[in-house]
């Protein structure tokens, strides 16, 4: 999925310890197969290359995985999108970045992308792109899920606890062998050598959006990599966004989201979810909890 996947479990031995990271590898793997829009042989790929033209059959579970991704994309008006797969790359992240693009090359950037313009049939468990040149992809949940899936498999093995870590998308189930519960740090986006809190996790998922890491400075303006898919422009407003509950794949959609809504609309969402949290950092380095977070936080991190 083009990240690195740290997976740590609790067992009796070295040898089943192999045995169970392998399965676990084995269905990250087997997920990547499915949802990948880069290799050209997995069902999301024949989606995008059938997009104008006809409907694609596709399996259950990647019918469900673009399901739920539309629920998101309605309850976050658009925020969240995967048809920004679409999106020109006007934006280059690194040092060949000079200039900002025309508001007409942004304009024509976002000119396919509209998740309404996806069309399921549940019946017939297919899914089809409205637009020629259309595509779908699943970089903003696809590691949440496949956290989740490795995870469930896990539990189902009998592995009594561990630590799904896709790429800071995390999954956690059980206790360590000391009966503590395990301790996750929350990066300070301002010094990455420290921590704005350590959150202990039971049966929990913890991912974080941030432009701290992938950015360009413009005219003296920072902008991040996470792009608004309505508007073509990186979000701006907030530095760090770190969302907690029970699913990393929601989790994931959720961070996003709120990276892209801003602290006002995007506190305002999460709250109607109760079984979900967050911690958002804001440009300034002003800490700002949603009203169910459990721990304590510093009120500011620079």
């Amino acid at each position: 999925m083009g990240s690195r996947f740290d997976i740590t479990i609790v067992a009796q031995d070295s040898a089943t310890a192999e045995l169970r990271i392998n399965e676990a590898i084995a269905e990250i793997t087997r997920i990547e197969n499915l949802i990948s829009e880069w290799r050209p042989d997995t069902q999301v790929s024949k989606i995008n290359q059938n997009a104008s033209i006809q409907p694609v059959k596709v399996d259950r579970e990647v019918f469900n995985l673009t399901q739920r991704a539309l629920i998101i994309s309605e309850i976050t008006n658009g925020a969240f999108d995967i048809s920004f797969a679409t999106m020109d790359k006007i934006w280059r992240f690194d040092s060949t970045m000079t200039k900002m693009p025309t508001p007409e090359e942004v304009k024509r950037s976002v000119a396919k992308v509209g998740y309404k313009n996806i069309v399921l049939d549940s019946m017939q468990s297919t899914i089809f792109l409205k637009l020629p040149g259309m595509k779908i992809g699943f970089g903003s949940i696809g590691k949440g899920y496949a956290a989740d899936k490795a995870r469930q498999l896990m539990e189902k093995r009998g592995v009594p606890a561990g630590i799904i870590n896709a790429s800071g998308d995390m999954a956690t189930w059980g206790k360590q062998p000391n009966g503590t519960n395990w301790n996750i740090g929350i990066t300070n986006p301002f010094d990455t050598n420290k921590y704005i809190a350590i959150v202990p996790l039971g049966r929990d998922a913890v991912t974080t959006s941030g432009n701290y890491e992938k950015f360009v400075v413009l005219n003296g303006k920072h902008y991040s990599h996470i792009i608004n898919p309505v508007t073509g422009y990186p979000a701006t407003g907030l530095t760090s966004v770190t969302v907690f509950g029970p699913s990393a794949e929601m989790a994931n959609g959720f961070s996003t989201s709120l990276m892209v809504l801003g602290k006002k609309a995007g506190l305002k969402l999460i709250n109607k979810h109760p079984d979900y949290s967050c911690i958002l950092i804001t440009d300034k380095g002003k800490v700002i909890k949603s009203k169910n977070l459990k721990f304590k936080l510093a009120k500011q991190v620079q």
